[in-house]
């Protein structure tokens, strides 16, 4: 049974190890924190293609170093992020829930009204490191539309399983699903 799979994105190599998700079927675990090199070339890959913009968000989760980087190399002076819990300094809170396949329950994102201001009128690109059922997405694009912001695109690094082909999204690199033995689902 493989283990790992290799992936290279925006020109470097990486193995992922493949998770259980069922019985049958394994993921690879895509994992930026701490890989500064990976974070910073999959950023300057993802600027390359990005549609105009005025501000990035993303989801309180591995996005975050992402977002950080793309916002910094666009020059930027800020990015949004989604809470996933409402914090004390939070004021006017929106939420919208979302089912991800890596989270065991069903989980909530917050804006606060500083936030939405921010995205009043204003053209916002959506940033994921792995969209595979776009629910993610489609949770931040329901905060962005509710906070009267207009979703100038969709980005991830990689797409996974029903993703994989979305004409909404733009991405680096295709991640496949994994059978129990650890081979590609086509």
């Amino acid at each position: 049974m493989k283990q790992y799979y290799t992936i290279d994105v925006a020109g470097l190599k990486r193995d992922l190890p493949l998770c259980e998700l069922t019985d049958d079927l394994q993921i690879g675990a895509f994992v930026i924190f701490g890989d500064v090199e990976l974070t910073t070339a999959s950023a300057t890959a993802l600027l390359e293609i990005a549609p105009p913009f005025d501000l990035l968000i993303t989801a309180e989760s591995k996005g975050i170093p992402l977002v950080y980087e793309m916002a910094r190399q666009s020059g930027n002076p800020t990015y949004i992020l989604a809470r996933k819990s409402p914090k004390l300094y939070m004021k006017n809170v929106i939420k919208t829930e979302v089912k991800s396949i890596t989270t065991a329950r069903v989980q909530t994102l917050f804006l606060d009204r500083e936030d939405m201001d921010r995205m009043q009128g204003k053209r916002i690109l959506i940033v994921d490191d792995v969209v595979s059922t776009g629910e993610s997405l489609h949770a931040l694009e329901i905060l962005v539309e509710r906070a009267g912001g207009i979703v100038a695109g969709k980005m991830a690094i990689l797409a996974e399983g029903d993703a994989i082909g979305r004409e909404d999204l733009l991405y680096l690199q295709k991640l496949p699903l994994f059978d129990k033995d650890g081979n590609p689902i086509e």
